[in-house]
């Protein structure tokens, strides 16, 4: 979730929200119905009722949708604007829309449920002939050089650490990406295109491509830099390209295991997945440097991925279509509750019968009342 500070940054980016502003201008026509998947602080909902909309359902499942009724209510927006504080593929509209808008992704478009959220949603709410914004996404890529950015991420070199052997947190800096802000002159390569993400048609949430460079300028390699280029309707988007106004989604950098020296010339091709394992992605990208075009065997080969460590073993194995699970016998106590959740009982009665039916596990009610308030947020209404 973010803050009321990141929201914030959201509207002060003024490429963003320019473009945003823009593309509803176009796609919404009065009288028209508009969905706002996140709205956030309500700003993309207050502006689609400013552009003609006549009803906007404004879906937000973080806290700060309170802010966005108080919002709507000094704007005058609050009879055309129904909010609802859920996940938009938990809830059902009255009627289909002419316009999705969301804002979903960080970095790059596969971040947590995003992309699943605009298949269900357009599938279920979108009438036929209506707008998605954004439409597609373009991803790029480059190999770049990035020496402090590098040091800072993936750790220093033993020598640097005192003697200490620090190669298990400099393994897990190598194998997880980060956001940065990558600079023309960084790079070693030409960017090239690495995935197109159409909204419109879109029915998988993973994605696995390749890529592959010759390198322009020699220099010491660090892994590589991806960002996108959105296209929010025909002919009105941004991009958030190393060199260009600086975006608040900065860009993603993969580092390699070990920064590779590199000539104009080689040849580098990388391999780069995707995969949505509950709300994560499990992402994965294996490098070969083969230096001159031709050569048989790649002079440098690395295989990384975020997914490392046994803990995480352990979750996915518990997520397999094989698995067979048995309960951990914590049940009893969320049963007991979800059955005692009938409209009837207050959040403090049920919290003082879970204290009294389960007295080693909740030694006073006020203790049980945050278990069972979190079984309320999650399947009350």
């Amino acid at each position: 979730m973010y803050s009321i500070a990141g929201y914030g940054r959201m509207i002060a980016d003024r490429a963003r929200v320019g473009a945003y502003t823009e593309a509803l201008r176009l796609a919404i026509r009065p009288g028209c119905v508009v969905l706002d998947i996140g709205t956030g602080t309500g700003f993309f909902a207050m502006l689609a009722c400013r552009l003609g909309a006549r009803k906007v359902y404004a879906i937000e499942s973080d806290d700060v949708i309170q802010l966005a009724r108080d919002a709507a209510r000094t704007n005058g927006y609050a009879d055309r604007i129904a909010f609802i504080q859920d996940f938009s593929t938990r809830i059902e509209l009255p009627e289909r829309v002419d316009v999705i808008v969301s804002d979903l992704r960080t970095v790059l478009p596969w971040f947590q449920q995003h992309i699943a959220t605009i298949i269900d949603a357009r599938v279920r709410f979108l009438a036929p002939g209506g707008a998605l914004i954004p439409d597609h996404d373009t991803v790029w890529a480059a190999v770049v050089e990035m020496p402090e950015f590098y040091a800072q991420h993936v750790g220093h070199q033993p020598e640097e650490t005192l003697g200490f052997d620090m190669s298990a947190a400099r393994r897990r800096g190598a194998n997880a990406s980060t956001k940065a802000r990558a600079e023309p002159a960084q790079l070693l390569t030409e960017p090239r295109q690495w995935a197109k993400l159409d909204y419109r048609t879109v029915k998988d949430s993973n994605v696995d491509a390749q890529i592959s460079w010759t390198v322009a300028r020699s220099g010491i390699a660090h892994g590589f830099v991806a960002w996108f280029d959105t296209m929010l309707t025909e002919n009105v988007g941004f991009s958030n390209a190393p060199g260009g106004e600086p975006l608040l989604y900065g860009n993603a950098f993969f580092p390699w295991e070990e920064p590779v020296a590199v000539v104009r010339g080689d040849a580098i091709a990388v391999s780069l997945r995707a995969n949505l394992v509950g709300d994560d992605y499990i992402w994965r990208w294996n490098t070969r440097v083969m230096g001159s075009p031709g050569t048989a065997e790649p002079r440098v080969a690395f295989s990384q991925s975020n997914f490392i460590g046994p803990q995480a073993l352990e979750r996915l194995h518990r997520r397999a279509a094989s698995y067979v699970p048995a309960l951990n016998g914590r049940e009893e106590v969320d049963r007991f509750i979800l059955d005692h959740i009938d409209g009837k009982r207050s959040l403090r009665d049920i919290a003082g019968l879970v204290t009294s039916h389960f007295p080693t596990e909740f030694s006073t009610w006020e203790i049980a009342l945050e278990t069972v308030g979190e079984l309320s947020l999650r399947y009350s209404r």
